[in-house]
């Protein structure tokens, strides 16, 4: 209990560091111009998600060294996190065409799931399946896709990072109550250092994460989901549970493109939120409301697998079916006409 003082620590490092990121950005003229695919309407300085990235990463030695999380978890999290941020962070200031960057992705998946042990044994519908090979092959899309669905998501002020520390406390509640208690630090810390750097990105942005940030945040909320389901898989399923208003955006929208033809790896406005906050007018209650289900809904929804033994399966379709309609709802995927 003693290490809590890292916390605040982390907190205000992530928030002094972003500070700073922003000055650079300034004076380098690293600045977001807005376009017809944008949703903001003033230039802004990017690549403040590296404060999050220093930040945790400092944080996760630190833990390494006194023994809070083993030594697998520190080589997959800093090893596979700090490749795909200086990846992101190169394609923030030169664009890295779209095929060497999902090499690389899938190239720190893979060390990631080397050390992690690959994909833990399934446990649903009261069932274990071990898919050996066949799983590792599925965690590593998992992983990169994940990692690119953060990228995508980081659309609006707020939400990349609100999505970080609301599902990272909550994924701390579930190892809580799971009696894996050493479990959440890791979980605690980034929630940590995503929200010090929130303090610049919402209510409104001041500067804003970049792909350094968002995909290392993606990447990492992986690896930990991953960690989590060798100790229990009934977390791994919480943790699918959790990430449910990402994942279902996402996967519908690309879903939607693809199947119309488009290329979707090219930038473009059509997610449900995106949608959501240019019908109201504005970022914040979309941000919010995101922060409000993930607590209010999906977390309660994640803690029943966990306590009160529902199972996974039922438990992720019972969570992602709302969202499935809010999707519907704001049309996620759809043509934009512009």
């Amino acid at each position: 209990m003693s290490s809590f003082w890292l916390v605040p620590v982390v907190f205000a490092s992530s928030f002094i560091l972003t500070g700073l990121l922003r000055c650079y950005a300034l004076s380098r003229s690293l600045i977001d111009i807005p376009n017809d695919r944008s949703s903001h309407t003033i230039p802004t300085p990017r690549g403040g998600g590296v404060a999050i990235v220093v930040s945790f990463l400092t944080a996760i030695c630190l833990l390494y060294v006194t023994g809070l999380i083993s030594a697998d978890l520190f080589l997959a999290g800093a090893g596979a996190g700090a490749f795909v941020a200086v990846l992101g962070f190169m394609d923030d200031h030169g664009h890295i065409a779209a095929r060497w960057r999902l090499l690389g992705h899938f190239a720190a998946a893979v060390w990631a799931l080397y050390w992690l042990g690959g994909f833990p044994p399934v446990h649903a519908f009261g069932q274990v399946f071990d898919l050996g090979w066949i799983g590792s092959i599925l965690a590593a899309f998992y992983l990169v896709w994940l990692l690119n669905l953060y990228n995508f998501m980081d659309g609006i002020d707020g939400i990349a990072g609100v999505e970080a520390v609301t599902v990272g406390l909550g994924a701390c509640v579930l190892y809580w109550l799971d009696g894996n208690g050493l479990l959440l630090w890791p979980c605690l810390l980034l929630a940590a250092s995503a929200g010090g750097f929130l303090v610049w990105n919402f209510p409104f942005a001041r500067i804003f994460m970049g792909d350094a940030g968002s995909g290392f945040l993606g990447l990492i909320l992986g690896v930990l989901a991953l960690q989590a389901g060798w100790a229990s898989f009934e977390l791994f399923w919480g943790w699918l549970i959790l990430l449910g208003i990402f994942i279902v955006d996402a996967s519908f929208t690309l879903l939607r493109r693809l199947l119309r033809g488009e290329k979707v790896y090219e930038a473009h406005r059509s997610h449900a939120y995106q949608f959501a906050s240019r019908r109201y007018g504005k970022h914040w209650p979309v941000t919010i409301t995101v922060g409000l289900i993930n607590l209010l809904w999906l977390l309660p929804i994640a803690i029943c697998v966990i306590r009160a033994r529902l199972d996974g399966v039922t438990g992720l379709l019972l969570a992602y079916l709302p969202l499935v309609f809010l999707a519907l709802k704001f049309q996620a995927g759809r043509a934009e006409s512009l």
